[in-house]
C-alpha cells in the first residue's frame, strides 16, 4: 500500500501514445479521431455488478498493481488515460460488464511484473482508432452513456461505429476536485 500511496503522488505519469487523425464538431459536442497505440495492458474484468461498483471494485485492483503489489516490488508509474471497456443494451443501457485497461508504461512494455492478484491479467491489444469526446466532473454510468450516446448521434451518417462496446476514460486521481477530464470512446468499426 505504501509504494502505492509513494507512486500515486511522487511517481511518474505517461500519457497513452496517439495522434489526432481529424478533430470535428455537431452542434455543441466537439469530437476527435484518434489512433490510438496497442501495447501491453493490465486488465481486470468485473460482471454482474453496475458499472459504478464495478468500478469501484477494480480500479484498486488495478491501482495495487500499478503501485508494487507485483512480483517485483515496484511501483511502474502511471499511465493515462486509464480506460474502461463498457457493454451498451440494444436500449443503450450498459450491462453488468466491465473491463479495465491500463495501459502498462513504456519503460516496462517489453517485460512487465507479473501481477500479485490473479484478478489482474497482462493482455496485449492492437492499436485501436477512435473517435472520443471530453467532458468534466466527477463522471458516473449515467454520464458515460448520455456522452456516449450524444457522440454516437454526432457522427451519425458519417462514420460506422461499433455498437456493442465503447470505452469511458479518465485522466484524474479521484481526489481532484476540479478540472477533470473524462472522455468517451467509440471504436471506429
Amino acid at each position: 500500500m505504501l509504494g502505492l500511496i509513494r507512486n500515486s503522488l511522487f511517481g511518474s505519469v505517461e500519457t497513452w501514445p496517439w495522434q489526432v487523425l481529424s478533430t470535428g464538431s455537431k452542434e455543441d459536442l466537439s469530437y476527435e479521431e484518434r489512433a490510438c497505440e496497442g501495447g501491453k495492458f493490465a486488465t481486470v474484468e468485473v460482471t454482474e455488478k453496475p458499472v459504478d461498483e464495478a468500478l469501484r471494485e477494480a480500479m484498486p485492483k488495478v491501482m495495487k498493481y500499478v503501485g508494487g503489489s507485483n512480483d517485483r516490488g515496484i511501483g511502474m508509474g502511471m499511465t493515462v488515460p486509464i480506460s474502461f471497456a463498457v457493454f451498451p443494451t440494444d436500449d443503450g443501457s450498459l450491462q453488468k460488464r466491465l473491463k479495465v485497461w491500463f495501459r502498462i508504461p513504456n519503460q516496462f512494455q517489453s517485460d512487465p511484473p507479473a501481477p500479485s492478484d490473479e484478478a489482474v491479467r497482462i493482455e496485449e491489444r492492437e492499436g485501436i482508432t477512435v473517435y472520443s469526446t471530453q467532458f468534466s466532473g466527477y463522471a458516473k454510468e449515467a454520464d458515460y452513456v448520455a456522452h456516449a450516446g450524444q457522440l454516437r448521434a454526432a457522427l451519425e451518417g458519417r462514420v460506422t461505429c461499433q455498437g456493442d462496446v465503447y470505452f469511458c476514460a479518465g485522466y484524474d486521481p479521484p481526489m481532484k476536485p476540479y478540472g477533470r477530464r473524462n472522455e468517451v470512446w467509440l471504436l471506429r468499426a
